[in-house]
């Protein structure tokens, strides 16, 4: 969208942020910002390089996109900085390897135009011919439509309101996905859209059923003990605290039970 303001000036307005953190991610970046920017919808692409050795941050800016540089090497702490300089009311995380569908923009739109809908994420595949990837996929899109939990490789979109009302993505090395698609659920309804994204295969290298046994024992054991109470680092980030230190924790406990009011704005 494009506005024109009191004094002449036209200022592009998007509807969607599209959040790529990256660490030398200049292999498959084009192709993943192109399919991003295949849209009618108003969009930005903003790509968050962890100080990449590579020429990540130059393909980006040739592609369209807006880099911001983060001084940690924290998947969760850039998808939160992208989010802080996000400009559209809808956030879309994407990984740097991975793929959106055609009309994904415009399937996010429609979704989020229904009352009560915080927000959600696309099935995925993987870019291999394995069959037991490809049977992962499918207990993943039982798991989607059953529970609503879905993982960063999913494309998760939100209400860019909610998801500051919700804290962000906690200060954690790992799950971060997993958790913050989990205490959405809280604050509204979650979809979960088709068709759905390609994700890289390229974690599985070495073996499709040992990485997957390995993550499977990690999540058990993130479903059993959660994640760490404190988060030491964040405070003392370089790029800036995304919440004031000692509010994380209080935060997180005043999500269980989000308000109706708060509910009524989706």
């Amino acid at each position: 969208m494009t506005i024109v303001r009191a004094n002449g000036a036209s200022a592009f307005e998007p509807s969607i942020s599209i959040i790529i953190p990256a660490l030398n991610e200049a292999k498959g970046l084009g192709e993943t910002i192109a399919a991003a920017r295949s849209s009618s919808v108003p969009s930005e692409v903003i790509v968050v390089d962890a100080d990449s050795s590579d020429s990540t941050t130059n393909l980006a800016t040739i592609s369209g996109a807006r880099v911001v540089r983060s001084r940690r090497r924290q998947r969760a702490h850039q998808l939160n900085l992208g989010a802080q300089h996000a400009r559209a009311a809808t956030v879309l995380f994407l990984h740097a390897d991975t793929i959106l569908p055609s009309g994904a923009l415009d399937s996010i739109a429609g979704a989020l135009q229904t009352h009560g809908v915080a927000g959600g994420a696309f099935i995925r595949r993987y870019a291999s011919s394995s069959r037991f990837l490809g049977a992962t996929c499918l207990l993943a899109r039982c798991r989607n439509h059953l529970i609503g939990w879905h993982l960063g490789d999913q494309a998760m979109f939100v209400r860019r309101a909610a998801f500051f009302q919700l804290g962000g993505f906690r200060d954690v090395d790992r799950f971060e996905d997993l958790d913050f698609s989990r205490r959405l659920k809280r604050f509204g309804k979650i979809v979960t859209l088709t068709p759905g994204v390609t994700s890289s295969s390229r974690r599985f290298s070495h073996g499709a059923v040992r990485t997957t046994a390995r993550d499977l024992g990690l999540t058990m054991r993130y479903l059993w003990s959660g994640l760490p109470r404190t988060a030491p680092r964040q405070a003392d980030s370089p790029d800036g605290p995304f919440m004031k230190p000692g509010e994380r924790l209080q935060r997180s406990h005043r999500c269980r039970s989000v308000s109706p009011h708060a509910r009524a704005r989706l």
